[in-house]
């Protein structure tokens, strides 16, 4: 399983918002349509970001969403990869 062990919780709340829109990142990697450096930048982008709170609290709450939310830094590169 491809993983982040130096920043767990940012590979888990990426993931997380990945699977919102569909997207299963270890999939997209396996399947040769994200680069496996492309998730690396997807993963540190979230470990530099100021909303980590909000982000736990959002997708312990998303319930049926289909979108994410506005304030996550990796919005626009996951949601590029939905088919």
């Amino acid at each position: 399983m491809i993983g982040y062990p130096e920043a767990p919780k940012a590979w888990w709340l990426t993931r997380g918002m990945a699977r919102i829109t569909g997207v299963n990142l270890p999939r997209a990697v396996v399947e040769g349509w994200l680069q496996r450096d492309e998730l690396e930048n997807l993963v540190e982008r979230c470990a530099a970001c100021r909303h980590v709170a909000a982000c736990e609290a959002w997708l312990a709450a998303s319930g049926n969403a289909r979108t994410m939310p506005e304030f996550c830094p990796n919005k626009s590169a996951i949601e590029s990869l939905v088919h």
